[in-house]
């Protein structure tokens, strides 16, 4: 199978719904600040209610990885699954126009598209709110194999974990992908989504399901139930991949058997909306590996991608990071 996409993503295909707000409303309203909780239908309808002026955008994890990479001038393609609906049609528009693949036939019927609800307090931590609705939905029969065979990279999203359609999904992308001689990566998403799914997530890794595997420290230390980062380091070293742990401020450490890299955040001016840095931070370390980067370059370009994500609000680049890497030295 010819190569036709640098990376193809795997996700729920959801509509982001963000809106600025303070510590007492997520006090009134009980929300988990800094996470993301699954949310029914009524809770989604009564928190837009509630919430302040909010900005609708496309979102997803793995989606907004992928628009990451086109971005940079990478070819992406997209699998996740959106109802009929005026979302939908919003998601299937959005992602599109961005030059990225997506043939996943929409829901006739059954639940609306996915919405997030994004509360952004003044220090920039988000809390997210999802009700999956039609993501939750896809399928093993969504997953198209000459779609995943011609990507050089297939990266799956943890969140996805969740309902077991999308899991046989997962489990049938990676096989595919393996079959064709391509490499799996698959993010945590989320510390709560690894105390769900810990064994699992360990047996998709130790089973050789999975070869590069993104974290940031909470969800590394959720992993291996240690809070000490140098013992959960040392444990992911052990393991037969390619480990990529994000630490804020702090950076990043890439970890193989044989070597261990740790390199830098990038400044910012003004921190605004942390959503999407963990996204955006795969986009560009994706991006180097389908370039054949070394690790270091690899994450100097998830660094940048990062840094510009978290200067404005949404989850997605309002700078062309193609452009951004090239003023900053980076090779595209």
């Amino acid at each position: 199978m010819t190569r036709r996409y640098d990376v193809l993503g795997i996700g729920n295909a959801i509509v982001d719904v963000i809106a600025r707000t303070d510590e007492d409303f997520l006090l009134t309203h009980n929300l988990r600040k800094g996470g993301m909780t699954l949310i029914d239908e009524a809770r989604a309808e009564a928190l837009y209610q509630a919430m302040g002026p909010a900005t609708i955008i496309s979102g997803g994890s793995a989606s907004n990885t992928v628009a990451g990479l086109a971005s940079l001038g990478a070819s992406a393609a997209f699998i996740g699954k959106v109802k009929g609906d005026e979302l939908g049609g919003l998601f299937s528009h959005d992602i599109r126009a961005l030059g990225i693949n997506f043939e996943t036939m929409p829901a006739a019927d059954g639940p609306a598209t996915a919405r997030c609800f994004i509360l952004v307090t003044p220090d920039g931590e988000r809390t997210m709110n999802t009700y999956l609705g039609a993501s939750q939905d896809l399928a093993p029969a969504d997953i198209d194999e000459d779609t995943v065979s011609a990507a050089a990279i297939v990266y799956l999203e943890g969140y996805l974990w969740d309902p077991p359609p999308a899991k046989e999904a997962f489990v049938k992308a990676g096989r595919i992908a393996h079959a064709a001689g391509r490499k799996v990566a698959l993010t945590l998403s989320d510390s709560f989504c690894v105390d769900r799914y810990r064994e699992e997530f360990r047996g998709l890794m130790r089973t050789g399901t999975v070869d590069i595997l993104f974290a940031n420290e909470s969800e590394l230390a959720s992993l291996y139930q240690t809070a000490d980062f140098d013992t959960a380091l040392a444990y992911l070293r052990e393991e037969n991949l390619l480990g990529v742990v994000t630490r804020s401020e702090k950076g990043v450490v890439v970890v193989t058997r044989e070597e261990t890299l740790a390199v830098p955040a990038v400044p910012i001016e003004t921190l605004v909306d942390t959503t999407g840095a963990g996204d955006q931070f795969a986009a560009g370390f994706l991006f180097g590996l389908a370039r054949n980067f070394d690790l270091r370059t690899c994450a100097h370009h998830g660094a940048l991608a990062a840094s510009e994500v978290i200067q404005h609000v949404g989850a997605r680049p309002e700078q062309e990071l193609k452009q951004r890497a090239l003023d900053n030295g980076l090779p595209v």
